[in-house]
């Protein structure tokens, strides 16, 4: 362990593991050290999200979270290519159920097309119908480039590149930070030494911020999503990807429908707070994480401000009826019997003081440290693009 380190990232998810891959790739002689605190890599938002391959649809033009998914959707197909990851650029719909939303799917539509989004398509019942036989609505937004992945499997292979690209590099699984100062990194497995440190702390960056003596102006709050699948024998009934017209006040795009890469198909999720940061049962519960999340103002005010639509999704997490009539807007023919409770994750929100929800990537620094502190959805779509964000970002203030 007395080896220096000149980089060492914190986190091994797949923004971790993105932006170490387009460090080790750029300056191949970096000895990099990549922190992660449970058995595996992946474990939380990255393996537990949709597994979509987002296009850019709905983004606003020319944010970084715009940018970043169409340019990393480009690259982690590329990359899935070259390393034999398997993919599929099935396309989506995006159903409008009623007039009302029949109209805000021709605004989505302009957005997607400020985005540079290519071949999108207003289809008629009769015509989606083609695509997805099951589905009710009255019209569709068709979108060529919606795929699936396996984050998984894409943050595995980052991982192996970099061990191969630098064998001095290295990756310390089950390993908790307890403290850093200087250049010293404090662990569960001994002391590191390190130049710097980019933190991808997903759903604890604000407590890794505050470590760091950032003054931040937000508070990460956990939201759960709960999912249910189709049985097998009623997996006829999707072909690909559903999607419901998304609520423009908040970043989820609520309850769908989407063919994994193993064949399944998932229904979900929904948006409930959680009583643990990443705790992914219902009854999940840790004292820290509740009394910081409501202690804070924010997390107050986004309850008062929103406290129907949050009623709604409780009674839904705890409603298998309730869950299934809100997937029955999109496809009536499903029976309770049709689906079955599955997995959950839980997504990192970061509220301000007045309880708006951040929408966009946040990246912070200090003297010698990154902090990736907000990487809300598309993050993994657009991970190896952030991953190259951050390092221009870290050649700059590191002096590579």
């Amino acid at each position: 362990m007395n080896q220096k380190y000149d980089i060492t990232i914190i986190g091994g998810g797949i923004i971790g593991l993105a932006t170490a891959y387009s460090l080790q790739i750029k300056y191949p002689k970096l000895n990099l050290l990549i922190l992660e605190k449970e058995k595996k890599l992946a474990s939380h938002q990255t393996g537990r999200n949709s597994g979509v391959i987002h296009s850019g649809l709905y983004y606003k033009p020319g944010s970084l979270k715009a940018n970043n998914c169409v340019l990393g959707r480009k690259k982690i197909v590329q990359f899935s290519k070259e390393n034999n990851i398997d993919f599929d650029i099935c396309g989506k719909l995006v159903v409008a159920t009623n007039e009302k939303e029949a109209k805000s799917l021709l605004k989505l539509k302009e957005n997607g097309l400020q985005n540079n989004l290519k071949n999108l398509e207003i289809l008629s019942p009769s015509e989606f119908k083609d695509i997805e036989p099951h589905v009710f609505g009255v019209s569709a937004l068709w979108v060529p480039q919606t795929g699936i992945i396996d984050y998984s499997s894409v943050t595995e292979k980052l991982a192996e590149k970099i061990i191969t690209k630098n064998k001095n590099s290295k990756i310390e699984k089950s390993c908790n930070l307890i403290d850093f100062e200087d250049e010293n990194i404090y662990t569960s497995k001994g002391k590191f030494i390190s130049k710097h440190i980019i933190f991808c702390g997903g759903l604890f960056a604000d407590r890794l911020a505050y470590k760091d003596n950032l003054d931040l102006n937000f508070k990460i709050v956990g939201f759960r999503g709960d999912y249910y699948k189709l049985k097998d024998e009623k997996r006829y009934k999707v072909n690909n990807l559903i999607y419901p017209v998304p609520n423009p006040s908040f970043p989820f795009l609520g309850v769908h429908f989407t063919r994994m890469t193993s064949g399944e198909i998932e229904c979900g999720p929904n948006a409930v707070f959680t009583f643990k940061r990443e705790g992914y049962g219902k009854y999940d519960f840790n004292f820290k994480d509740t009394y910081d999340a409501l202690s804070y103002k924010g997390t107050r005010k986004l309850f008062i401000n929103n406290w129907k639509f949050g009623l709604n999704e409780y009674k839904r997490a705890f409603s298998k009826s309730l869950f299934l009539k809100e997937l029955q807007k999109m496809l009536p023919s499903l029976s309770i019997n049709d689906i079955i409770e599955h997995r959950s994750g839980v997504r990192a929100i970061a509220l301000n003081n007045e309880g708006l929800i951040l929408d966009d990537f946040k990246v912070l620094s200090t003297d010698k440290n990154i902090h990736i502190l907000n990487a809300p959805s598309p993050a993994a779509t657009a991970a190896l693009s952030i991953g190259d964000y951050v390092r221009k970002k870290a050649t700059l203030e590191f002096k590579l």
